[in-house]
């Protein structure tokens, strides 16, 4: 029986993947990746050329059965996301589920993920801290938020740019204008940058200035 490896890919920066990450991608038979053209690339770049087959949250559900029975037959088998690690706000959790149902070894390689390295940046406590991702569109949304008033640990959420202004504005209505926020943005790229100060203030700051890339905001716990 074969093994699962779980890959992180870089979140931008493509030297921030580990050697053994290479190697498992060279050494496996199979590639599940969330999107062959973005992972093309970086299996281009350093010269991989394993077989590819396409594994989002649009197909997962269909897919995970034959997935573990190709595993059971024999084949070693890595699941990659477009960046950062798979089963993190990105599809993985299905299919490690099933292969720990099935007695098949799982191996999660360590590397790159986005919430350690704004969760760091902020300068807000990071001895202990909660990880929400992305926060329900709608349904739910005001209910999740509202069990978050009382949290005291420091809380990471991911974000989309155009939805930020929104977020960062349901946070101040909920948690106060003056609490602690950063926003973290395009890590480990060219315009990296983050942005630290109360909630209210950054509310102002993004109006002004529209974000644009990958999103990370830290907000400071209850005191």
């Amino acid at each position: 029986m074969a093994k699962l490896y779980i890959v992180p890919t870089p979140i931008g920066n493509l030297k921030d993947i580990t050697l053994r990450a290479i190697e498992v991608l060279i050494e496996v038979d199979l590639i599940l990746a969330e999107d062959t053209r973005t992972s093309g690339k970086l299996l281009k770049h350093y010269g991989i050329g394993t077989h590819m087959q396409s594994h989002h949250m649009h197909n997962e559900h269909k897919t995970v059965d034959g997935l573990i029975e190709r595993l059971k037959g024999g084949t070693s088998i890595a699941l990659i996301s477009d960046a950062g690690t798979p089963a993190i706000s990105d599809p993985g959790f299905l299919l490690v589920r099933a292969a720990v149902a099935a007695n098949i070894e799982v191996d999660c390689l360590p590397g790159a993920t986005a919430l350690i390295p704004a969760l760091v940046n902020s300068g807000l406590p990071n001895d202990k801290f909660i990880f929400e991702g992305f926060l329900p569109v709608k349904k739910g949304r005001k209910t999740r938020l509202e069990l978050l008033t009382e949290e005291t640990r420091t809380m990471v959420f991911y974000e989309s740019p155009h939805k930020l202004v929104k977020t960062l504005t349901h946070f101040a209505e909920f948690f106060g204008n003056d609490r602690p926020a950063s926003v973290s943005r395009e890590l480990s790229k060219l315009h990296e940058e983050t942005l630290r100060g109360t909630l209210a203030e950054l509310v102002l700051h993004f109006e002004a200035k529209p974000p644009k890339g990958e999103l990370v905001v830290v907000v400071a716990g209850k005191s």
